[in-house]
């Protein structure tokens, strides 16, 4: 039987697969609280956003204090989608470009959670999905701040997970390329190519509900969703 969801926290849900799991979540009778540094474009219904750029500890903690802090019942769920990227060769990224990649990818990602774990509901089917990547497990050239920041994700989840058993569910998402805007503004070197296989995020976002809403004493320590042919998978 699987557990009702109540609120769900999604940092980085203005955008791409956050935006997706905004739209699950609704549909699944559930009240998304947004942080993004960016307002969502989707409806929220219930639900309510704060702007707080995820680089930022501080922040973050504010925006977390304010939506879980004033909300009619504990979270139910966390949800951390919210990336970026600067690609390139080491030595041709600025320092606070590649800096930031790990500042918003896996500092903010610690950050939301650690922030959040007080709000969290004590009924033992809480849950938290972190995202990392297939660039999480698998290495490739001009992508050293990302694979850095996503490689640190897996680890960080791992952990959590052996620290949190048997009190708050922990999963680790893995998803491959996706149809969003995570790609645009990039040189042509750095895009996906025209015949490229992605997958739609609406459907990694039914994933995560999955995850989500499994019942106390059960849960999915960590799953790859992407394309069937996924060129970065295996």
């Amino acid at each position: 039987m699987t557990a009702e969801l109540g609120n769900i926290l999604i940092a980085g849900g203005a955008s791409g697969l956050g935006a997706a799991t905004v739209r699950a979540v609704r549909r699944a009778g559930g009240t998304p609280l947004v942080i993004d540094i960016n307002p969502p474009a989707e409806n929220l219904g219930g639900g309510a956003y704060r702007c707080a750029d995820l680089a930022d500890t501080a922040a973050v903690e504010d925006a977390v204090a304010d939506l879980a802090g004033t909300a009619d019942q504990p979270l139910r769920g966390v949800f951390t989608p919210a990336g970026i990227d600067s690609c390139g060769r080491l030595d041709r990224v600025p320092a606070k470009d590649w800096e930031r990649v790990l500042h918003v990818n896996l500092l903010g990602t610690a950050a939301v959670i650690r922030a959040a774990l007080p709000y969290l509901d004590a009924g033992g089917d809480a849950r938290i999905v972190t995202c990392a990547s297939t660039l999480g497990i698998k290495a490739v050239s001009d992508a050293t701040a990302y694979c850095a920041s996503k490689f640190g994700v897996v680890g960080f989840t791992r952990a959590l997970a052996a620290e949190l058993a048997g009190e708050v569910g922990v999963t680790l998402l893995i998803p491959g390329g996706m149809t969003t805007p995570f790609f645009d503004g990039r040189p042509e070197q750095y895009k996906p190519p025209p015949d490229a296989k992605l997958n739609d995020p609406d459907q990694v976002a039914e994933a995560v509900l999955f995850a989500l809403r499994q019942p106390a004493g059960s849960e999915i320590r960590e799953m790859v969703v992407c394309s069937s042919e996924e060129a970065s998978w295996p």
